[in-house]
């Protein structure tokens, strides 16, 4: 080879490592933002014992009726956890793009229905295992003990430390316009004028009592735990962390479309893991219909927590 090909070559070669320490550069500038960002919304909740379940039969306030129209959530338990701190908001499309780029996934840009951008602070709609996957990623980057809530640590923090809250809201009430978004208000902010989709994380309206936004009232938020419909009556006392087996995964809170019934603290939502359509019961689940439609992602939203009294 001439040399004046050889130092072109060379030349070259410089170029695109010094493109490539540069990208490497930025996402790790991005990666370490959205460390720090994480950290400073995490919430400090001092652990306690409550009374986990359907707790309308004992609220005054309800006149000792459910909230609940279920009956997996019926059988009130006394739960004990220890200390632990929560991400005060879900996780963004903005925050999951900057963790896909990291371990080089493809970002979660677009609606799947309508082929349009996600707003980048609207929360993450993945299935389960994605969100598990972000809350271990966080995990590595940090070394501290990141995962998905456990059922019950959800609920107590959505409850305020299990106070006999309905709703996740700053007075436990349900009041559209003043603490929770209107349809209207859903479509003004989403690219697609979605009614029905998730509002921007932390805007506008106020947390609850504990610091903690729109838990439950911005799409369905997964949690670690296998679902057992009758898991209540067996549940461990310490920290339950759930069955160790399933096929469906719980997931917290309501779909934006849901009345009210559907976004109280107590409510149950177990669905397929990786949003395959679940199967009614007494269908057969060889079904292809149930093998190949999936529950559309963007209702289904997450935050992780960490274990401890302390995240230094």
């Amino acid at each position: 080879m001439k040399p004046r090909l050889i130092l072109l070559v060379l030349s070259a070669l410089s170029l695109v490592a010094c493109g490539d320490g540069q990208a490497d550069s930025k996402n790790q500038q991005a990666v370490d933002a959205l460390i720090k960002k994480t950290k400073e919304n995490l919430v400090y909740v001092k652990g306690g014992s409550f009374q986990m379940g359907d707790f309308g039969q004992i609220d005054p306030k309800s006149e000792k009726l459910p909230y609940s129209v279920n009956q997996d959530d019926k059988y009130l338990h006394r739960v004990t956890l220890d200390d632990f701190y929560i991400q005060d908001r879900q996780v963004t499309y903005s925050d999951f793009s900057v963790y896909a780029k990291s371990i080089n996934e493809p970002a979660i840009e677009y609606n799947e229905q309508k082929g349009q951008r996600n707003a980048s602070d609207l929360p993450a709609g993945v299935d389960w295992y994605k969100a598990n996957k972000y809350c271990q990623w966080l995990s590595k980057q940090t070394g501290k003990d990141y995962s998905l809530p456990t059922e019950a640590q959800w609920e107590y923090a959505a409850r305020s430390r299990g106070r006999m809250m309905p709703y996740a809201t700053d007075d436990g009430k349900l009041e559209p316009g003043k603490n929770y978004p209107t349809r209207s208000e859903r479509m003004e902010v989403t690219p697609q004028s979605d009614a029905y989709s998730p509002f921007p994380v932390a805007k506008k309206y106020p947390p609850n009592p504990l610091g903690l936004y729109q838990m439950g009232l911005n799409g369905y938020e997964w949690v670690s735990d296998w679902y057992d419909k009758g898991y209540y009556e067996k549940s461990p006392e310490h920290n339950p962390k759930g069955p160790d087996s399933g096929t469906l995964k719980v997931r917290r809170g309501g779909a934006t479309g849901e009345s009210s019934l559907g976004l109280v603290t107590v409510i149950r939502n177990p669905y397929s893991p990786d949003l395959s359509l679940k199967v009614p019961e007494g269908a057969d689940k060889d079904l292809d219909i149930f093998k190949k439609r999936k529950q559309s992602a963007k209702i289904n939203t997450f935050r992780c927590v960490i274990a401890g009294s302390s995240t230094n």
